[in-house]
């Protein structure tokens, strides 16, 4: 007789947050630490990763994506420990990672492309082109779906990893996902990001402010290595003033925090 099936055992797993650091180094290369004792909590939404060149954020995208292992810390991903290295293809499969620099095939066409993602994070195979029409379209090029992938410009190809990324429906992490994307497609990046943010973890690695003031309900300031500021983008704002750089509230209270984390070697 089989055993019986609980309400438990059917239930979506919860967790209290989708992504959770403690006291997180992570090394670049064999001697940098460049992230570097962080402690950071963050559940659904879009939460922008800012910090300038040399921050970190890279380096803390890729723990993420469990491309980097943690040197020491404890780092979990929708309540799993990346510490153990059976875990990663799992949480891979529910995990959609965009690069700053991607591989494809030239000779596919973004439909292709696509494909050949949602097959390697084990979409089942009848869903598949239902998800790949989704995603094309979600980025604006359901119109070259099957132009191939060498004859696009460079923004298209940044739309075509942005598609595979979220073809999935995973928790999302984007490292400088507007490189490359004119103001008029920056503009429809911002609102599939809040889109997103609506009901997954969405990490935006960014050294444009003006991008996370119009998509993200999080920021996440990163310098050093180490966690400067967490909060909303008007606690950003008021963090700065008339006497700080910068050409918006955003921007002086960016550069107001930078300076205090340097000057006086602290975070908030």
């Amino acid at each position: 007789m089989a055993p019986a099936t609980s309400a438990a055992d059917i239930a979506p797993k919860t967790y209290a947050w989708e992504i959770r650091a403690t006291g997180l180094k992570v090394r670049a290369g064999r001697r940098t630490m460049a992230v570097d004792g962080l402690d950071l909590s963050l559940g659904i939404g879009t939460h922008g990763l800012l910090g300038p060149n040399g921050a970190g954020k890279t380096t803390l995208i890729r723990a993420l994506a469990t491309v980097l292992r943690p040197a020491s810390g404890e780092l979990e991903l929708l309540g799993t420990s990346v510490s153990g290295v059976g875990a990663h293809p799992a949480l891979r499969r529910r995990i959609g990672y965009l690069p700053q620099e991607f591989g494809y095939y030239k000779r596919f066409t973004v439909r292709e492309f696509v494909e050949y993602m949602a097959w390697l994070k084990e979409v089942p195979k009848t869903d598949i082109p239902g998800a790949v029409q989704r995603a094309v379209e979600r980025v604006g090029l359901a119109d070259r779906a099957d132009q191939r992938m060498k004859a696009l410009s460079g923004g298209m190809v940044r739309r075509a990893g942005i598609a595979q990324a979220i073809v999935n429906d995973p928790t999302v992490l984007l490292d400088e996902p507007t490189a490359g994307l004119d103001p008029a497609q920056r503009m429809r990046f911002r609102e599939l990001l809040q889109e997103l943010g609506r009901g997954t973890c969405v990490v935006v690695s960014t050294h444009l402010v003006e991008d996370v003031a119009a998509a993200c309900s999080d920021v996440v300031l990163f310098a050093h290595g180490r966690l400067v500021f967490q909060g909303t983008p008007d606690d950003l704002a008021a963090a700065g003033g008339p006497e700080h750089p910068g050409d918006s509230p955003l921007e002086r209270g960016y550069s107001a925090l930078l300076r205090t984390s340097e000057h006086e070697g602290r975070t908030w």
